[in-house]
């Protein structure tokens, strides 16, 4: 209930009553507090108030020509009564309007129709209106106006939008009235104990923190151990040494990157062509180079291919104390390429024919260039004369010639050269499996007249001929990547249709590359 209504509400029935009042504006007819004149006035001049007025009467018709003026103080009982009746309508029609919307919650919320439970109270508060204005009319009576009441006890207040208003008490007993006949009983103003209204703050917001109180992180919060910056022994000297070990850190970080993100750097051993005796011009001179086909393969994967020469150890013409370790220091992994064979000496027996003798110069050069990348942890791949100097630097020995030694064993090499070609198989346990995923069988090239006779010590068998069993490709499993293969990769297209793609081989031998350069 609006607790803005006079306590003597006026009389309603003025034309300024009949006017409805918007629910939710504010009402501007303001009730003007009695004189001290009315207070005192006499029974006569009332009387003769009376009797004006109802000369003045336009029901009238014969005194329309003799309406004598209006007193000035009857005109100000007049209005002071208007405004009064117009102040009791408006909180009146505010009172419908609330109780109209709380009817309509509490009938959304018990099951009924929110329109029914609005009519019958906007039944009960058209009722109470008009009950109020027929009193309040009544009581003005004394002042000898006659007003009309604003609303008929019979009449309903249609509903009006509902306003910014707190939510009054609804109770509703479903239990004794049937579906759409529930009576829903609003109460004139919400107890203060009734939860809280919606948008209002909670308890305690706005009081003033409490700076005494303990409030310790949860148990979880903080490490087991203290950090070093909180202990009680932390000194200026230690706090110097995190510094130091801070910037060390970051030094190392960014040598680091620098290193991850350098272009790997690959070499690959030289071939060797001697000088031949009594010849004049280059022919007589110790040539070292290596093959196109051999830097470009390796080069398609954007890398860096370095040929390592040999190193003089014996005072030569231009003696130097650059040895083969500063070169497996420097580069980030190994190659191995073909060409001649390797010498019967190399692995402790005689040549069983003087073509094939082989060149123990550059056997002597390739295995210790191949034990300085071993010991520095850097990746070795050998091609054709490279797999099988891998299985002689583990102790293992090899075919001289496959078709004098392996009488039954297919044909490796002929004139075709690399055009010449036969099928592979990838045993059980070969890592060539997770490079070649779902291929146990392949196509590969074949230019060697030497094989692998007895397997290297700590190596496994990659990969065998598929007609004969002749071993086509070892690892040394001690150490991150030293595999040899007797193919030549490089002569194999990428992507052909036959030839075996080898570039996941590339791909592996250049990753653990990466992997191993710190």
């Amino acid at each position: 209930m609006s607790e803005n209504k006079p306590e003597n509400a006026g009389t309603t029935g003025s034309p300024s009553a009949a006017t409805p009042t918007p629910t939710g504006a504010p009402n501007t007819a303001t009730a003007l507090p009695p004189s001290h004149e009315d207070a005192t006035r006499s029974p006569a001049k009332d009387a003769a108030t009376e009797e004006a007025t109802v000369r003045s009467s336009t029901d009238d018709p014969l005194s329309a020509s003799s309406v004598t003026p209006e007193d000035p103080r009857s005109a100000r009982l007049r209005d002071a009564a208007e405004a009064r009746s117009a102040a009791a309508e408006s909180t009146a029609r505010q009172e419908a309007a609330v109780h109209e919307r709380d009817a309509r919650r509490a009938g959304s919320h018990a099951g009924i129709p929110g329109t029914q439970a609005g009519t019958q109270a906007g039944a009960r508060a058209g009722a109470h209106v008009g009950t109020q204005a027929g009193t309040t009319s009544a009581g003005t009576g004394a002042t000898g106006a006659k007003f009309e009441p604003a609303v008929k006890p019979a009449q309903v207040v249609k509903p009006v939008p509902l306003v910014s208003e707190p939510p009054a008490d609804v109770s509703i007993s479903p239990a004794s009235a049937p579906f759409g006949a529930v009576d829903v009983d609003v109460a004139t103003e919400a107890p203060a104990t009734t939860a809280r209204a919606a948008g209002s703050p909670p308890p305690g917001f706005g009081a003033a923190p409490d700076f005494s109180a303990a409030n310790p992180p949860p148990p979880n919060a903080l490490p087991p151990t203290p950090p070093r910056y909180l202990r009680q022994s932390d000194s200026a000297w230690s706090v110097f040494g995190r510094i130091i070990a801070a910037r060390a850190r970051q030094l190392f970080d960014r040598a680091g990157q620098r290193i991850t993100q350098r272009t790997l750097r690959i070499g690959v051993s030289a071939r060797i062509f001697h000088p031949e005796p009594g010849a004049m011009g280059l022919r007589g001179k110790t040539l070292q180079y290596l093959e196109e086909s051999i830097a470009h393969w390796v080069m398609s994967r954007d890398v860096l291919v370095f040929m390592i020469p040999t190193v003089g150890h014996q005072g030569m013409l231009h003696p130097s104390n650059i040895r083969l370790r500063d070169y497996a220091k420097h580069l980030d992994g190994l190659l191995l390429q073909g060409g001649a064979d390797v010498s019967p000496q190399t692995y402790a027996e005689a040549a069983s024919s003087h073509e094939w003798p082989g060149d123990r110069v550059r056997d002597m050069y390739e295995l210790e260039l191949l034990h300085e990348f071993i010991e520095s942890g850097k990746p070795v791949l050998g091609v054709c004369r490279g797999c099988q100097l891998i299985n002689v630097a583990f102790g293992g020995t090899l075919y001289q010639d496959i078709a004098t030694d392996v009488p039954t064993a297919g044909a490796h090499v002929n004139e075709n050269y690399d055009q010449h070609r036969h099928g592979v198989h990838f045993p059980d346990g070969s890592t060539l499996l997770n490079m070649f995923p779902g291929r146990r069988d392949a196509i590969v090239n074949s230019i060697h007249h030497q094989a692998v006779k007895t397997l290297g010590r700590d190596l496994n068998i990659e990969a065998v001929s598929a007609s004969d069993g002749i071993i086509e490709a070892v690892r040394y499993r001690r150490a991150p990547f030293v595999m040899g293969v007797q193919w030549h990769p490089e002569f194999h297209r990428a992507g052909g249709p036959e030839l075996l793609d080898c570039t996941p081989l590339l791909d592996t031998f250049l990753r653990v590359a990466r992997e191993t350069r710190f």
